[in-house]
Formats: structure tokens, sequence, C-alpha cells
């Protein structure tokens, strides 16, 4: 693996880019106060913008470690900027060249393929470019339109945590999906 940071990604109408503390009120405003898109998530709604300012900070400051990878959704033209979610991998283990995807987008964008098209985009950039042989995601089964992005992007179910995670609804199952470069690879082969 090579790993490669937090860079610059394009899809038809999306950027993938850097966080900066200056997107603490669209953060705040378009998802991380918004309790529907927080009830599965593992971190309560945003009490108000400082606390959105104190995460970003302390993702910013991570951007100089090349195995770090937490990016902005943003529509195209780039002229607005304004975040739209967040797509990040949320843990990485270089012995398994492996990558565990979290994502989140504000509510007025739900249903639009905008998620996968952006984990599409990442999945992508980490088998392409980084050299990752697995990318895995949970989601609890209640979400079950989380699953469907997961699949939308080739990931396939591996089966169910019973009791094996925490949300905000306190304990639950987790539907874990994955997709192993030979996978995409295969996919690949059969769209030609």
């Amino acid at each position: 693996m090579e790993h490669k940071g937090t860079k610059r990604l394009e899809t038809p109408r999306l950027i993938l880019r850097r966080f900066a503390v200056e997107d603490a009120p669209a953060m705040y405003k378009n998802w991380a106060s918004d309790p529907d898109v927080t009830k599965f998530m593992t971190w309560p709604p945003h009490a108000d913008t400082s606390v959105t300012e104190s995460i970003l900070r302390d993702w910013v400051s991570k951007y100089d470690d090349p195995a770090y990878y937490q990016w902005a959704i943003v529509f195209k033209p780039f002229s607005t900027q304004e975040p739209i979610g967040s797509i990040a991998a949320v843990r990485v283990v270089d012995a398994l060249r492996m990558a565990h995807i979290g994502y989140c987008i504000g509510k007025a964008w739900w249903h639009q393929g905008v998620m996968s098209e952006a984990l599409q985009c990442v999945i992508d950039f980490l088998f392409d470019e980084v050299g990752m042989n697995r990318i895995e995601a949970l989601h609890d089964p209640r979400n079950p339109h989380s699953g469907g992005v997961m699949k939308k992007c080739g990931m396939l179910y591996e089966g169910r945590r019973r009791q094996g995670d925490r949300n905000n609804q306190g304990i639950c199952d987790a539907d874990c999906y994955a997709i192993l470069a030979c996978d995409r690879t295969a996919l690949k082969d059969r769209q030609l």
C-alpha cells in the first residue's frame, strides 16, 4: 500500500475535499445538528457550532498524516463550496490492507444517489491509488438505505453481528458489507 492522504477527488457531480474549520456553520446546519441524520450514528447531534468547530479542528490537524482519509462532500459547481456530508476511512488496518468506511449526508440530499457516487469514488481511490485489498462498512439494519448505498457500490453482504454495535439507538445489530480488490475486478470484467 502507498498511503496518499485526503487528496481532492471528483465525480461527475461532486468534489470530495478536505474540511476546513470554516466549514463548521454549513456542517452544523446541513447534517451535524439534525437528529434524523444522526439517529443511527455513534455521535449525538451537535448542540451548537462550537462542537462542530472543535471536531473540525481535530480533523484538520490530522491531514498531514498520509494514512488519514476524511472528506467533505461538496456539489459542483465548486464555487458554492458548502459541504453537504462527509465520508471517511474511519479505521485503516495496514496489515490487512483494509479500510472501514463511514459516511453521513444531510437529509435534503437523501435518495439522490449522492452518497453512492461519493462512496464509489472513495472505493476507486482506495483500490487504485492506495492499494487497499478490502473495504468494509457497517450499518444498523433499521437503516436499510445505508446498506443500499453499499450494495449499489458492489459491496457484498457478509452477515449480521447480532448486538455487535452501538449507536444513538443503543446496542444494535450491525450488517457488514465489504468489497475486495478481486471482487471489483470481477465486477468490471462483467460490465465489459
